[in-house]
């Protein structure tokens, strides 16, 4: 799988959207209720009622990307279903796409190396 870069941002919807929109209703989506521009370079990930389906899209400074994913079995992992976005980190979207609980996975401190004189 070819994961996002450490610099780019990834916001998720919180609330199911209808997976009958298609890019120009999800590009809509994010100015309306994200309140964000979807034509940032940043990823935007939509879910579906039953969270076996998930939907991003991209800009990629020449065009829109849209990927859609589903799970044969089992379900992604969503936060709680509330109004508006939730920002993931590169690795913790890696994880959602796998299919994987990333809310299980805590990043450990790391402690700063001293200066030897």
């Amino acid at each position: 799988m070819i994961g996002p870069s450490r610099g780019l941002r990834i916001m998720v919807a919180t609330q199911p959207v209808d997976f009958r929109r298609g890019m120009n209703g999800l590009v809509a989506l994010v100015g309306s209720a994200l309140l964000a521009d979807p034509y940032c370079g940043d990823i935007f990930v939509f879910r579906a009622k039953r969270c076996d389906r998930l939907r991003c899209i991209y800009w990629d400074g020449s065009g829109m990307i849209l990927s859609t994913k589903w799970l044969e079995s089992g379900k992604f992992i969503f936060p709680p279903v509330k109004d508006g976005a939730l920002h993931m980190s590169p690795e913790e979207f890696s994880l959602l796409v796998a299919g994987l609980d990333w809310t299980r996975v805590k990043r450990k401190p790391v402690k700063r190396p001293t200066k030897v004189a």
